[in-house]
């Protein structure tokens, strides 16, 4: 018993300051921000940085505004943006990465060196990458340069086209439709588990979902006319940019998993009569899964938060090519607006969280199962 207390209270003693600090400078920073994006402070820029601000509680009028006021509509076309760069640069990443993991886990001649050259991008900065490719993107020089392309057309970096373009107003539309039938998915699966009461409550929240989305749905309007969003072309640039560092993650991981599987489940299925094609199909992709599944969640965060990279390629003031973080930079220093850009790092926090909570509980969960 007293080596007990004994080593509990060293592991307590050593564990009290990471607590501290961490509680300080991490959740205790959190719950500053969230509680300035409640107020008004930087409405009145000539005093933000006063010693004695004057700071006025005003709810969540500065998240209203965001969504549907008119002089906003930046941080709207920045969701938008980020959305698309998600997806793209998600896909990107896993399909390449995939690729080069596939063709090294067929041990090439100098395989080392392959596996080097796919990750080194990986080993420098956002800055570094951003700048690198800043250089190759520009209109009179780089790609432009070297594949003989009309720099009027390919303007990588500083394009003005938009592609896909929707109106704001149908986001509680959408987000109704994708909300709902994802818990079909949801309700979907618990059938399938056999689990009764899962099964009841998703599918009964996805109906009054779609219920809402035909009925009332077509009805709400976020603004009084309609406000344009779309794909900016001048993100094909740093999507590449990303991709190219990133592939090269996916790809260890993705090579991790294929070297991971034992040559005996290959074996058995070429005895079943099966082929190339559906060994990979029925065998090693279906146990690739939760690999496919880590990689998402974290490029995913990566993804919401990008910012040197963007910062690096096209610097803060190019419109086409702006996200939710660098607008928080701008807002919070540069118009000294901090209430308002407290209320975009909030915003960026619950988008992150929404992608990692429900992964985090699920590993915990599959911890648990384990155990």
């Amino acid at each position: 018993m007293k080596r007990f207390s004994t080593d509990r209270l060293w592991s307590i003693a050593v564990l009290t300051p990471s607590v501290i600090l961490l509680a300080v400078f991490v959740y205790g920073f959190i719950f500053r921000t969230a509680y300035t994006s409640l107020t008004d402070w930087g409405n009145d820029p000539a005093q933000a940085f006063s010693l004695t601000p004057i700071i006025r509680f005003i709810g969540l009028q500065n998240y209203h505004d965001l969504f549907t006021s008119s002089l906003n509509s930046r941080f709207r076309q920045d969701l938008v943006s980020t959305l698309f760069f998600t997806v793209f640069f998600i896909a990107g990443c896993l399909i390449l990465g995939l690729g080069m993991a596939l063709l090294l886990d067929r041990n090439p001649k100098a395989e080392g060196l392959w596996r080097t050259i796919f990750l080194f991008p990986m080993s420098l900065s956002f800055i570094v990458t951003g700048t690198i490719w800043r250089w190759m993107l520009q209109p009179q020089g780089g790609l432009n340069q070297l594949f003989h392309l009309d720099p009027a057309t390919n303007g990588w970096l500083t394009s003005r086209e938009s592609i896909w373009s929707f109106d704001w107003n149908k986001i509680p539309l959408i987000t109704a439709v994708v909300v709902g039938l994802a818990l079909l998915w949801v309700a979907w699966r618990a059938v399938r588990d056999g689990q009764r009461t899962r099964t009841w409550v998703a599918a009964g929240c996805a109906a009054l979902l779609l219920l809402w989305a035909l009925v009332i749905g077509p009805n709400v309007k976020l603004l009084p006319s309609p406000e344009l969003h779309g794909f900016n072309i001048a993100f094909i640039g740093i999507i590449i940019a990303a991709v190219w560092q990133m592939s090269g993650y996916t790809m260890a991981l993705y090579l991790a998993g294929l070297r991971g599987i034992p040559e005996e489940l290959r074996e058995a299925s070429r005895v079943d009569g099966a082929n190339e094609w559906n060994t990979y199909r029925h065998v090693i992709f279906p146990l690739l899964a939760p690999i496919t599944l880590s990689a998402m969640i974290i490029l995913g965060h990566i993804s919401l938060k990008i910012f040197d990279l963007v910062f690096a390629m096209t610097g803060p003031d190019n419109g086409p090519t702006d996200v939710p973080a660098l607008l928080m930079y701008i807002t919070s220093f540069r118009q000294n607006a901090l209430a308002v850009g407290a209320a975009i790092g909030t915003v960026l926090l619950l988008l992150v969280a929404v992608i990692i909570i429900p992964y985090l509980a699920s590993q915990f969960r599959t911890q648990e199962g384990h155990a």
